[in-house]
């Protein structure tokens, strides 16, 4: 069991998203389910028996979604990265999670999905681009980056060697 594990709160969808992530990232499974019961109706007021929690992986990383209600949203203040090795990889993982999210969300590499949950589609690379020694370099990097809506890993790598 990791020690740390993000628990995300949904609005009685929590199994399509979960169903959507692991169709997005292809090494991920569910790891349990856990149902409501009659015990605190009156606070949860869900059906007993319905979906209460569903523990899952994506690529190693475990999370647990939560059938909670409308009660709190995702906002931007905390999103995941994934880092890619590719543009081709960055690409994929672009498309898929930025499906049906909004347009207007999608800026320096962050989108938000159609669940509303904030990722940031990155080259694994750009934390040292950005953190490089080299103030110019990492002036360079970040300038590129942040006139792009979805990245570009040659546009990016081109002005950190500049």
């Amino acid at each position: 069991m990791q020690k740390i594990t993000p628990f995300l709160w949904f609005d009685g969808n929590a199994e399509d998203a979960v169903n959507f992530y692991l169709s997005v990232f292809k090494n991920s499974k569910i790891i349990n389910t856990s149902h409501y019961g009659e015990a605190g109706k009156e606070q949860h007021g869900r059906p007993p028996g319905s979906v209460m929690t569903i523990a899952f992986e994506l690529n190693g990383q475990e999370f647990v979604a939560l059938n909670g209600g409308p009660h709190f949203k995702f906002n931007e203040a905390v999103s995941f990265v994934v880092n890619c090795d590719t543009q081709e990889e960055l690409d994929y993982y672009w498309e898929k999670l930025s499906e049906g999210g909004p347009p207007e969300a999608q800026i320096c590499g962050w989108l938000k999905d159609k669940f509303g949950l904030s990722w940031q589609i990155t080259p694994a690379e750009l934390s040292q681009w950005i953190n490089d020694k080299d103030p110019a370099k990492s002036n360079r990097v970040m300038g590129e980056l942040m006139k792009m809506q979805k990245l570009d890993i040659a546009a990016l790598k081109k002005a950190a060697a500049s």
